[in-house]
């Protein structure tokens, strides 16, 4: 379950630019999702450590450092980050 919301990210992160230029998403917003995609690329790299379990969402430092910077993206948006917004998955 947890490689799927990197999974999610990178399918979402790929429409950045589109979004940029429909003004829709920031551009200063930009540089933060790079280096999410990029600490997620190098969390699946890492072979040394099961970062990938339910346990680790809590307690990896890429996954606490990946929660900050998404805190901050929203902010940055006009999104109260305390409220998420309702997710829901059809499979």
């Amino acid at each position: 379950m947890t490689d799927e919301i990197a999974l999610d990210f990178e399918h979402a992160f790929r429409m950045a630019e589109r979004l940029v230029e429909e003004g829709l998403l920031g551009r200063d917003s930009l540089p933060d999702l790079r280096v999410i995609d990029s600490i997620f690329d190098g969390m699946t790299r890492d072979e040394t450590t099961n970062r990938w379990t339910t346990a680790a969402l809590g307690s990896d430092p890429g996954w606490n450092a990946v929660r900050e910077l998404a805190r901050t993206v929203l902010a940055r948006q006009g999104v109260d980050a305390s409220v998420l917004p309702d997710i829901r998955v059809v499979r």
